[in-house]
């Protein structure tokens, strides 16, 4: 991996706007990708789907400081400021304390401020830092099954450790997003389905919202690797509906997706000719919480996810069935 230019690590990754919620109210989001250290899990063993960590050089404060100075001539005021890292915000090591703090003050426009952490980091002590009444925190649980997070994601925690850190925000009334994974490797279609609805049904307890985030196939991952050899294949976007219409009307918990390559080969996607349409209605759901949505559109597609369903199952297997039946099909 390269180094990074002293410049590059004094300049944020990325940064845009987009929509969001604050209570039922939608509102501007100004969205800012912060270059750190990186994740101190993903230093160490690193989760099967995640290839977010390719910074090679410390960053430093000073270099963190210049980032933000830079966002901020950006800012425009936005209700929502959301700040993402490659791990995790209340990591002193990624983020220092002072740093958090001073945060809250050069985007005091903001009613809120949302970030991301690991449980392990999220404690009463790393939230002294935060202005609480302006804060939600959001947590990357994936899975409610410990077995599929240790086997299948690699998470390096468990659900009781991601429900301490829920606790501790519930008890300090930090609204918490808890983001779960939709098709983690070496499941089928169908058990993934299942495995995320009863996650979703589990972390809407503590959560204020919760993201289903279908896989993307990034570079340099174990899912990657699986994917280019026909082991692995991203959920459809069937399977993304099934999911939200199963989890909507939790009372207190909005339930959204917002998926990243929606439409692409590494992302979730059906056919190609529907693919718009629904990726539009699950934008719509995100906010309207009304399933109608999804009654808009349909396609034959449908058919073909309800056979891999049956299919997979009857193979007991997780692999690309259609992959794997198409390349080797006889002339």
């Amino acid at each position: 991996m390269a180094k990074l230019r002293k410049e590059d690590l004094q300049t944020p990754v990325s940064t845009w706007r987009e929509k969001d919620m604050i209570n039922s109210e939608k509102v501007d989001a100004f969205v800012i990708i912060l270059r750190t250290t990186g994740c101190w899990w993903a230093h160490k063993k690193g989760c099967t789907m995640c290839g977010y960590n390719t910074v090679s050089a410390p960053v430093t404060e000073e270099d963190l400081r210049v980032q933000l100075s830079k966002a901020l001539e950006k800012y425009s005021n936005e209700k929502m400021v959301k700040i993402y890292t490659s791990g995790s915000f209340l990591d002193d090591k990624e983020i220092p304390g002072a740093v958090r703090k001073d945060i809250f003050q050069m985007f005091a426009p903001a009613q809120r401020i949302l970030f991301e952490s690991r449980p392990e980091f999220v404690t009463e002590e790393n939230l002294a830092s935060v202005v609480k009444e302006r804060s939600a925190v959001a947590i990357g649980l994936e899975s409610a099954n410990d077995e599929i997070l240790r086997k299948c994601i690699r998470k390096g925690f468990t659900v009781g450790d991601y429900e301490q850190a829920a606790r501790v925000l519930n008890k300090l009334n930090i609204p918490l997003r808890t983001y779960l994974l939709l098709k983690p490797p070496y499941l089928t279609e169908r058990a993934a389905i299942e495995d995320a609805k009863a996650s979703v049904k589990y972390a809407a307890q503590f959560s204020e919202s919760v993201s289903v985030n279908p896989v993307n196939v990034q570079r340099s991952t174990l899912v990657e690797s699986l994917w280019s050899r026909g082991s692995y294949a991203p959920p459809m976007i069937w399977s993304l509906i099934e999911v939200l219409k199963d989890g909507s009307g939790k009372e207190g918990c909005r339930l959204l997706s917002s998926p990243s390559g929606g439409g692409a080969a590494r992302g979730v996607h059906n056919c190609g000719k529907c693919d718009k349409a629904l990726l539009s209605a699950v934008e719509k759901f995100s906010y309207s919480q009304d399933p109608a949505e999804f009654e808009k559109v349909d396609c034959e597609c449908r058919s073909e996810w309800q056979a891999l369903l049956e299919l997979q199952d009857l193979m007991f297997t997780s692999v690309d069935v259609k992959k794997h039946v198409s390349e080797n099909i006889v002339e």
